[in-house]
């Protein structure tokens, strides 16, 4: 057209109108951030910060009722008259069994009489001579159990017995988890069973035999709380603190799970003697459902609704980055990454050269770690871990109906019955709190209060 250009070019009017760091994220730089264009290098912005345009949103969450969760009490009985099972075995090994399996249960019992009644000296001291009474016998029960079997098996035999706690040194006692440091004052998050020093210090190897061992005595842990204003660095401190806490409780679960269903269901094949017969097949079926039972049971009382909450609040603060191609949105503002910088929904960052799109709504991960987008990923959505255990106990439920249908043993049919019973008590409560929950979490956020900033 005559007359030449009457107004700016695609590409001076795009790259006039790119908004600065500070327009995106609210947030000086200081530490030499820059803007990265298609055709240019890293532009250093000396402006100073003025009111953001596109900031991101304050994360809401939403409030869940106090869902009723069974006692420490009430669940290792049930947990206890679950895995009881005795019949045909030989009565010193029935009594070696239970001794392990009634070892929580035990202590729980102590601990919640010494919670219960007030405090004196006098029965301080009755309690501390309870512990010392119930140890000795519990010591003198074993060995006699074990004099008795070495006489009527081989030592090979007598090896299987101990053959968890070889597995559990290893794996549980080498392996230290810990934080470099410790949460700042700042954020009140805070654990109600105490905490480290500012700084963990190696530990040998019979201290931390002696608390991985305290552990399997223990009660479930208390469930953290927090009120962290939205800083990145208390953020992720809080995150690493959370994950450090998940993975010993997993490690509790699958530990107790495992230990549950070597005792009930593979032992006593160990010491079956040989004019006795068992069915292989159902003898691998009892195993599977006895540790996938115990699994769903430990993780529905040390994963409750308002731990998963905590957790899906955290990863709702911390956020995830998705990692792109290079050559990719060639055309779209590159901001360095700075992890004092609260970034929004969209914007793409470099780290380590590699370029990152931001995820979540409010995102302060490293965009390099793992452990942070693993994090993410699994907490999210709050209701993910329910859905998984409900479908596992579903699946479970309604094999055992199979079974119990084509079953044509009638000691067959009392353990699937017996079995099932506990299993609907279980699959009755995560149903019950998935169906609160989901009401809970889909609510409007910011209708009659419901929604509370963080």
């Amino acid at each position: 057209m005559p007359g030449g250009r009457r107004g700016p070019s695609r590409q001076q009017l795009s790259r006039s109108a790119l908004p600065s760091l500070q327009t995106l994220v609210g947030s000086g730089l200081s530490n030499g951030t820059g803007l990265r264009c298609r055709n240019s290098g890293a532009v250093g912005l000396s402006a100073p910060p003025f009111t953001a345009l596109i900031t991101p949103e304050p994360v809401r969450h939403s409030r869940i009722p106090d869902l009723p969760l069974d006692s420490n009490l009430l669940f290792e009985s049930l947990l206890f008259l679950y895995l009881l099972n005795f019949h045909l075995m030989d009565y010193h090994l029935a009594v070696f069994i239970t001794v392990m399996l009634a070892r929580r249960l035990v202590w729980t019992i102590i601990s919640e009489a010494s919670l219960a009644c007030p405090s004196s000296l006098v029965w301080y001291v009755a309690l501390i001579v309870t512990r010392l009474i119930l140890l000795t016998l519990c010591g003198w029960v074993l060995c006699w159990t074990l004099v008795n079997l070495f006489d009527n098996y081989s030592v090979l035999n007598l090896l299987f017995l101990g053959y968890p706690f070889g597995v559990y040194v290893p794996l549980c006692c080498f392996h230290q988890e810990g934080r470099a440091l410790s949460t700042p004052p700042e954020c009140s998050f805070s654990e109600q069973d105490g905490s480290d020093g500012p700084l963990l210090q190696p530990k040998d190897f019979l201290t931390l035999l002696r608390e991985n061992l305290r552990e399997q005595f223990s009660s479930p842990a208390n469930i953290p709380t927090h009120t962290c204003p939205p800083s990145p660095e208390l953020i992720r401190s809080e995150v690493e603190e959370l994950k450090t806490d998940f993975n010993r409780r997993i490690k509790e679960v699958l530990f107790n799970s495992l230990f549950s269903a070597y005792y009930v269901a593979f032992l006593p094949l160990c010491f079956v003697r040989s004019t006795q017969y068992y069915d292989m097949r159902w003898s691998c079926e009892h195993l599977i459902m006895v540790w996938i039972n115990a699994f769903v049971m430990l993780m529905s009382q040390l994963l409750p609704p308002s731990y998963c909450d905590l957790l899906h609040r955290s990863a709702a603060h911390l956020g995830r980055w998705q990692r792109l191609e290079h050559g990719s949105y060639n055309n779209t503002p590159q901001h360095i990454w700075s992890e004092s910088t609260i970034w929004p929904q969209g914007v793409l960052v470099r780290h380590s050269r590699c370029l990152y799109k931001a995820v979540g709504p409010y995102n302060v991960a490293l965009p390099s770690d793992i452990s942070h987008a693993r994090f993410y990923f699994l907490f999210h959505k709050p209701l993910r871990i329910l859905n998984l255990l409900i479908g596992i106990e579903s699946s479970v439920i309604l094999y055992q109906l199979y079974s119990l249908l084509r079953s044509e043993r009638w000691n067959h049919t009392l353990s699937l019955g017996l079995i099932l019973f506990c299993n609907y008590y279980v699959l009755f409560k995560l149903l019950r709190d998935r169906i609160v929950l989901g009401k809970a979490y889909s609510y409007p956020l910011g209708s009659s209060g419901l929604g509370i900033k963080s």
